[in-house]
Order: C-alpha cells, then structure tokens, then sequence
C-alpha cells in the first residue's frame, strides 16, 4: 500500500487558498482515479484506489495544517506504511508559482504541516510533491507572508491552476508506478 496525503485546511472559507494546493491535488487525483473520500478516521477523510497495480490510501487530514501529522501518523502505522511509500502533497513558498518538484525527504522549511508531520509521525524520510506558490517581495514581504499562504490564488493564477493540477497529478502517478528515485528523474527533469 501507498498513501499520499494532500495537506491543506477544512472548511469552505479556505477551498481556494494557496495553503489548500495539497488538498486539490488529491481531490483532482481521486476524482481521476473515481475513488470517493467515503471513510473519516484519524480526523481525516480518507479514499482507497488502486492505481497502476497499487493501492493507494488518499488523505486529507481535517485538523487544519498545524495537526497534520495526527492524520497522516494514524494512518500510516495503522496500515504498516513506512515513509519510502509516503507522498505528502503540499504548497512551497521557496518555489515560484506553477513550479513543481518531487523530492525524498528532508526538513520542513518552516511549513507547519510538514513540522506537524515530524512531530506526530516522527519521520522526514517520506516523498514530497513541492507546489510552488511563490512568495511575496518588496519592502514589508515578510509581514505579508501569511496573508499570501491563506490568501487565494490571484486571478491568473486560478486561470493556470489546472494545468498545474494536471502536471501535479502526473508526477503523483509517476510516483505509484516507478518511486520516488525513477519519479523524480523524469518529472524534475521537464
């Protein structure tokens, strides 16, 4: 089994938020692979498929993005899942927007989902599909951060969002098929 997890914060009032690309990906993922988000456990809702021989758990934690890893460590010790068959889905302020790279493992970056996920799981060793969502610049960018992460995507960015869904959606099944090392040779390479 493999799970990918799409980070990002329950409730309407945030669908369309940069913080919320890991939860649009999966959804995107789910609806291409017809798998429904019919189970909740872990405080997260959760959909089966199966893909390119593999079952896949799909997550979407609902504990906002600073718990996280409750949902994501609940699921992978119950199902014995180790962070080599772990892709978390997650939006990446050090990338410009669109930009989208697949990388094992590593530290957070300050992203407080990806901290959540250490301190719950206990692991950094898992996959991570980095959706750039760019990050503010000029006098006073730093202020402006958190604003920019909940803020929702501006209009030319909602007109480019699918392609990059799409493309997100690609490197997620590259993954399933042929790992994070053969994955990450033919997505981050394009």
């Amino acid at each position: 089994m493999k799970i990918i997890c799409g980070l990002g914060n329950p409730g309407r009032q945030y669908e369309g938020n940069r913080h919320n690309i890991g939860f649009m990906v999966v959804e995107a993922l789910a609806s291409k692979w017809r798998a429904s988000f019919t189970s909740t456990k872990w405080d997260a809702k959760l959909a089966q498929a199966s893909f390119a021989g593999e079952t896949v758990l799909l997550v979407l934690p609902q504990t906002f993005m600073n718990l996280s890893g409750v949902s994501l460590g609940g699921a992978a010790r119950f199902y014995k899942v180790g962070p080599a068959d772990v892709l978390v889905v997650h939006d990446e302020l050090d990338l410009p927007f669109g930009k989208l790279q697949l990388k094992a493992g590593g530290g957070s970056g300050g992203h407080n989902g990806l901290n959540s996920i250490r301190e719950s799981w206990g692991q950094e060793a898992y996959g991570r599909l980095r959706f750039g969502i760019g990050k503010p610049d000029g006098p006073g960018a730093k202020e402006r951060v958190v604003g920019h992460v909940l803020g929702d995507f501006s209009k030319d960015e909602q007109h480019a969002l699918p392609e990059f869904i799409g493309k997100s959606m690609e490197a997620c099944e590259l993954w399933v098929r042929e790992g994070m090392q053969g994955a990450m040779n033919k997505f981050n390479r394009k």
